[in-house]
């Protein structure tokens, strides 16, 4: 009875979810290739006015990385009619605040205000496309900037590298090999000129998406977008073709240093598929059930009952052309990395091998509701989410169907994706140590 009772209470959640928690849009394209997504939501008076370029680390020269995470710094520096230096001044003093970020994939940039301001937002994201000023004052200025993030983030972080030499040895053809935030000897070799020409190939409406989401009247902001975002000229249409990765055949082994730390590190990493694959999905639930909790199958076995590791755990970095698959440990007092790697081993087998319980089954299906929920439970994570969704998916009402997909994977597919992914003779093993003196 009380596991009856568990089902239905899971499944009644499943219902309120499923129908409180839809998030209504409408998209569209301007004239010259501009994607707009508009969401509604009056229960505030706040505003969300973003746009998420198509352009991150992977669109780099090889002796020019950098450069996408540069232009996130570089883009605030001021416009034909911002004065460099005001534009954070001019957010704030309106009520408002703002950020970017970037990825590999893309850079994403946004405004939130009161939304009688929404206007305002249109208006400084319309400037930042159609009249930056991209000169050598901002370049010298902004390369400081990210020297100083690098050495604050990186340089002086511990175990702040590890993803880069994952990646470094993951990777041999496709430009996933590099970090986001690149090398700056090649930042410092760059032009001005090469800056332009980064800034007029990628920093075009036709390799954007304009989302404005909250407390606005759709026809409005229509008219408003038109007149800001209308008049920008098309770019020329950008052609991708990164060289595709040959498959890992037999394990790779490789060791890294870092002066920042005293306690080693070892990492197995897999190449995996896209984040838009349905296997990439199952790869998430099975880096929830190994270590999200300190009720997950890694920390119970090894941090708590045999405290063989100070800290262990799975990440699913899933990206848009390709993934990797990270497990890694911590190890406690004398226990080797080799051991740490034994005992993961061993949990990844009973994977492949055995259905995982019911009663796991259930716990991650709740797990990954929750998430649901909480990522659309702002009008900020919607705006976010509905750009991502449309940029690197393809698909903008995965915000209300991608749970469906978690919702449908089976425990049979976990155990086949298992196989099928996390094998030894398919994996990466780094050694992160310290520093040799």
């Amino acid at each position: 009875m009380k596991k009856r009772i568990v089902t239905l209470f899971t499944v009644f959640l499943v219902a309120i979810s499923s129908t409180a928690q839809k998030v209504d849009f409408e998209e569209y394209k301007l004239n010259n290739g501009m994607h707009v997504i508009l969401h509604q939501d009056n229960s505030a008076p706040v505003v969300v006015t973003s746009v998420m370029y198509h352009v991150g680390a992977k669109d780099e020269q090889p002796d020019r990385t950098g450069m996408a995470h540069f232009f996130e710094h570089l883009l605030f520096e001021g416009t034909e009619n911002i004065k460099k230096g005001e534009w954070f001044k001019i957010v704030s003093s309106n009520g408002g605040r703002n950020n970017a970020n970037t990825t590999d994939d893309r850079t994403y940039y946004y405004e939130i205000f009161p939304s009688n301001k929404i206007e305002l937002g249109l208006w400084m994201e319309s400037e930042r496309l159609l009249h930056p000023i991209i000169g050598q004052d901002g370049v010298n200025t902004q390369n400081e900037v990210v020297k100083e993030e690098k050495r604050l983030r990186v340089d002086n972080q511990p175990y702040s590298r590890f993803l880069e030499y994952v990646k470094l040895n993951m990777f041999k053809k496709h430009p996933y090999k590099g970090t986001t935030i690149g090398k700056m000897e090649h930042l410092d070799a760059a032009t001005l000129d090469e800056f332009l020409a980064f800034n007029k190939k990628y920093y075009v409406p036709n390799n954007a998406t304009l989302v404005v989401a909250g407390d606005i009247d759709i026809n409005q902001a229509k008219k408003m977008i038109e007149s800001y975002f209308g008049p920008i000229p098309r770019g020329e249409e950008i052609k991708r073709d990164f060289p595709q990765e040959d498959p890992i055949t037999e394990p790779i082994k490789a060791t890294a240093y870092d002066p920042n730390i005293q306690i080693p590190a070892i990492m197995t990493a897999y190449r995996t598929p896209s984040m838009k694959t349905r296997d990439s999905r199952v790869l998430d639930m099975i880096s929830s059930y190994l270590s999200t909790g300190r009720s997950s199958v890694l920390y119970k076995k090894l941090v708590d009952d045999k405290k063989m590791a100070l800290q262990v755990g799975a990440i699913n970095l899933s990206q848009e052309d390709y993934g990797t698959y990270i497990l890694y440990g911590l190890p406690q007092g004398d226990n080797k990395l080799e051991e740490l790697v034994k005992e993961i081993d061993e949990e990844v087998v009973k994977i492949q091998t055995d259905l995982i319980s019911e009663k796991d089954y259930e716990k991650l299906q709740n797990q990954f509701e929750n998430n649901f929920v909480n990522s659309n439970s702002s009008v900020e994570g919607i705006a976010s989410s509905l750009a991502t969704y449309h940029v690197l998916y393809g698909d903008t009402n995965l915000i209300n169907t991608e749970i469906d997909i978690y919702r449908s994977i089976t425990r049979e597919e976990i155990r086949e994706v298992a196989k099928k992914y996390l094998n030894p003779n398919q994996r990466l093993i780094l050694e992160y140590l310290p520093e040799k003196k």
